[in-house]
């Protein structure tokens, strides 16, 4: 009996002894008129009768809602208990433990970040060394151009009944029988020689479990399973094991990319330099020919002052021309060479030079405002 109970008898006993006595004093209240002091007695009787009340309520609604909600639980264990037997039903059949094998494997390429037709291929036709047609579950590229055979179909049928066994004797049966079918697995996927069938495989085949729990049941009945697996040439991997491998694969062909894009880089600045190397020639040909151009207008200008010029000024000395004819000056400036920038000086180095350099004469300044000007700037005077 719960505290509630108690509590609830004990009032209802106590209001049972109040009645009583409520009775016995109006049969006496027929002789005689109650006295005025019973007056709050009866009010908190009735105050205690609709506190009763209220909690009769309250325990009924939540009494019914309890009743509800365990209903809701029978139903949700009942439906649960249903899907869970029709989905071990349909894993007893072959074909679909098979698609979810593949369904498995497909999540795991895609979680580790391969691209479809690029650095994997799903069911891939081929025929072996023997003449034997074959199909594997995936086939997955490396960077080097290496591939790697993987197979998703895997029987688990007794793993299945051994989770289902309430005997520990049938259990132990169960799981031998799960490491048999897993163990002659082996051998059929060794015989269909699978890296035959394909030019650059790697010379051993994938045998991909879509649950860790399908190999530690399996090693626990034959723990030499792997090696002898091994030793046929088949790597049985589980989700945890080959997502390693496949976000190895991933991570390779991202360095291989990188690879590329840094030769393509190497290039690209090999061309660069190779054109800015013709330009710099360019350039270079085209001041030294300025330089002469410079010259040579020099030269005609002396030639013109001194051969053409005194005659034209007899014809001014004479009246004959209305203005005179104008003098051309020389051209001052030269054309400024290429030459590599300076490599920056630090800046300790540039306050120490500076600190015991003498005041600049004019004569220097003038000069630094010629090395400052625009490469190819040609001042006429």
């Amino acid at each position: 009996m719960d505290a509630t109970s108690l509590l609830l008898g004990l009032l209802i006993g106590a209001l049972l002894a109040t009645a009583v006595t409520l009775g016995a004093v109006s049969l006496l209240g027929r002789r005689t008129p109650p006295p005025d002091g019973l007056e709050p007695v009866h009010e908190s009787l009735d105050h205690l009768h609709r506190v009763l009340a209220g909690i009769e309520r309250d325990r009924a609604t939540a009494h019914g809602e309890l009743r509800e909600q365990v209903g809701t639980v029978g139903q949700t264990s009942a439906l649960l208990r249903q899907e869970t037997a029709a989905l071990v039903t349909a894993l007893r059949t072959p074909h679909v433990r098979g698609r979810w094998g593949e369904v498995q494997l497909r999540r795991l390429v895609e979680v580790a970040g391969l691209l479809e037709h690029c650095d994997f291929v799903e069911q891939p036709s081929a025929v072996n060394d023997q003449g034997a047609g074959v199909r594997p579950d995936l086939v997955v590229t490396l960077a080097d151009g290496k591939q790697v055979v993987i197979d998703a179909k895997v029987p688990f049928a007794g793993w299945i009944e051994a989770v289902q066994a309430t005997d520990d004797t049938v259990r132990r049966q169960r799981v031998a029988e799960h490491a048999r079918q897993l163990r002659a697995h082996v051998e059929a996927l060794a015989t269909r020689r699978y890296p035959t069938a394909f030019e650059s495989a790697a010379p051993f085949t994938v045998l991909f479990v879509p649950s860790d729990g399908f190999l530690t049941t399996a090693l626990e009945a034959e723990p030499a399973l792997l090696e002898h697996a091994f030793s046929r040439d088949v790597v049985i991997a589980t989700p945890s094991t080959l997502l390693a491998l496949l976000r190895t694969v991933a991570h390779s062909w991202r360095t291989e990319r990188l690879a590329r894009e840094a030769a393509s880089v190497l290039e690209v600045g090999r061309l660069l330099h190779a054109r800015l190397g013709t330009l710099s020639g360019h350039l270079a040909r085209l001041g030294s020919a300025l330089g002469s151009a410079v010259g040579r207008f020099n030269d005609t200008v002396g030639s013109y002052e001194t051969s053409v010029l005194g005659a034209a000024r007899r014809f001014d000395d004479l009246g004959v021309a209305e203005t005179p004819v104008p003098q051309p000056g020389a051209v001052e400036a030269e054309v400024r060479t290429l030459r590599p920038a300076a490599p920056p000086v630090p800046a300790t180095t540039t306050a120490h030079a500076t600190a015991h350099t003498p005041a600049h004469t004019p004569a220097h300044a003038a000069a630094a405002a010629a090395d400052d000007r625009p490469e190819g700037d040609l001042r006429y005077g």
